[in-house]
C-alpha cells in the first residue's frame, strides 16, 4: 500500500508533501483539508493546489538551470 501511495505522491506534484514538510504538519490532514475545502467551496482549492505545484515544477526547473550538471554543459 505505501509503494502505491508513494507513485501516486510523486504523480501528483508532490505538494501535500512539500507543504507538509514546510509547516510541519503531516501530509495526509493537508490532502484531508484540500478534499473537504474542495467540496465546500466548490473547488477553489484546487486552483492554489495547481498554482503550487506549478510554483514548484518552476523552482526546480530554476534551480536546475542555475547549478546544470556534468551532463547538460
Amino acid at each position: 500500500m505505501n509503494k502505491i501511495r508513494y507513485f501516486l505522491e510523486s504523480q501528483a506534484f508532490g505538494v501535500c508533501s512539500w507543504l507538509g514538510e514546510k509547516m510541519n504538519i503531516s501530509a495526509s490532514s493537508i490532502r484531508l483539508y484540500f478534499i473537504y475545502t474542495s467540496c465546500l467551496t466548490m473547488g477553489s482549492p484546487v486552483i492554489l493546489y495547481l498554482i503550487l505545484a506549478f510554483w514548484m515544477e518552476m523552482s526546480k526547473h530554476l534551480r536546475r538551470h542555475a547549478h546544470p550538471t556534468i551532463w547538460e554543459l
